[in-house]
């Protein structure tokens, strides 16, 4: 069963270095919340041969508003123009890679899923693994492909709306968790958003613990140890602070089976945008 999940989700150096020949489309999704310039220099200075750079904030975001959080869902019709432009077929898989520990090429696994297409994986080890094995990269932006036919269909069962995350902390009707780092979730440090602390009842789940620092998901059965801690609703929402690397958490439910688990898109950067949003510090017992 663990080889099945990671199968079904992530693919190798080795598997994907036989692919670069065929239909597969590779996109690299470097980068940085500090420095949104960081994923695009990254890319022209090395990347793997054929891949195609992802802006997090113009292509795998959607323009910010009053409240929506730091990085909204984008819009159906531009992201499958996006997608369109750079080859992609309603039947290509697409391989999503970074430096992040995963954090980017688990947004794109995410959205891709959430917009219909299944055919997705996610670089194990990312750029780091790729060359260490000694593969090559290259620094050719790659030309315009054929068009292709991908169609973005919203699958709104898959999120959660403000609204429901309020109403849901009333009713006690799903496990809510908080992806971030413990100290933001205390309540204790905020390098980001304006106000401190976490949406009352979460519970934290901190992402990187199912990546290592060379940004290789850990062992299935290691993942499902830390959610077999938790009394999981069947269908869990995980939250971050902008609704990126919560995205890992995703991708690690995923992997021990738990795939009708939400993402709270805006999450907490929406949250505390409202004036009347509860803010709590101490943790969930």
């Amino acid at each position: 069963m663990q080889e099945q999940w990671m199968k079904r989700w992530l693919i190798g150096v080795k598997q994907l270095q036989q692919h670069l020949e065929g239909k597969v489309i590779i996109f690299d999704c470097r980068f940085s919340l500090t420095d949104p310039g960081e994923g695009l220099s990254a890319y022209r200075q090395a990347h793997i041969p054929g891949a195609v750079h992802l802006d997090m904030e113009k292509d795998l975001s959607g323009p910010r508003g009053l409240h929506g959080g730091r990085h909204p869902l984008p819009d159906p019709e531009a992201f499958t123009n996006r997608m369109r432009v750079s080859g992609v077929t309603r039947d290509s898989l697409v391989i999503a890679y970074d430096d992040n520990r995963l954090a980017g090429a688990a947004r794109l696994w995410w959205l891709l899923r959430y917009f219909g297409h299944s055919q997705v994986r996610i670089l194990d080890g990312g750029i780091k693994a790729w060359l260490a094995a000694g593969l090559p990269v290259s620094t050719t932006i790659p030309k315009t492909a054929v068009p292709g036919d991908f169609l973005a269909i919203e699958n709104a069962a898959m999120t959660a709306t403000y609204p429901e995350i309020k109403q849901s902390d009333r009713d006690n009707a799903s496990v809510l968790i908080d992806a971030r780092e413990a100290p933001r979730y205390r309540g204790e440090e905020e390098p980001i958003d304006p106000v401190a602390g976490h949406i009352p009842g979460a519970i934290n789940v901190p992402w990187q613990q199912f990546v290592d620092v060379d940004g290789n998901m850990l062992p299935t059965e290691q993942q499902r140890l830390v959610w077999q801690k938790l009394a999981l609703s069947p269908s869990p929402v995980v939250y971050c602070g902008s609704g990126v690397t919560a995205c890992v958490d995703l991708l690690s439910l995923a992997m021990i089976g738990v795939e009708s688990a939400k993402l709270y898109p805006g999450s907490w950067s929406d949250w505390c945008s409202y004036p009347d949003s509860i803010i709590e510090t101490s943790p969930h017992s």
